[in-house]
């Protein structure tokens, strides 16, 4: 799922992320990071989120990570993308960041999801 919003001024979209209770997700073999919070005491089911910043734009990719990949040397794992469980995260997500914004962020208009 995609969750897209506006970029403001002084927003880090990891901070907020963070915030959210993910934690950083450092791929081991590209060093690219990502954010995961997990379901449970192990590693999966975890939500998983990449982000990119576009011009005006910062994106939240979501998706729900079921299992690990099932075969060693392959990227593809068992991930839903859409549903009701990323549905009620992906609303979490947003009502947590926008309620940062209007607490610690003044003078700021304009709407903060697209």
């Amino acid at each position: 799922m995609e969750i897209v919003f506006e970029k403001q001024k002084g927003f880090s979209p990891e901070m907020m992320i963070r915030r959210c209770g993910y934690i950083d997700l450092v791929d081991h073999r590209t060093g690219k990071v990502s954010f995961v919070r997990r379901l449970g005491p192990y590693f999966y089911p975890r939500f998983h989120i990449y982000i990119i910043e576009e011009d005006k734009k910062v994106k939240y990719l979501l998706h729900l990570d079921q299992k690990r990949s099932s075969y060693e040397g392959t990227p593809a794992h068992s991930a839903e993308y859409d549903g009701e469980a990323v549905n009620r995260e992906a609303e979490r997500i947003k009502e947590i960041i926008s309620k940062n914004f209007r607490n610690n962020i003044s003078g700021q208009k304009g709407q903060l999801w697209k």
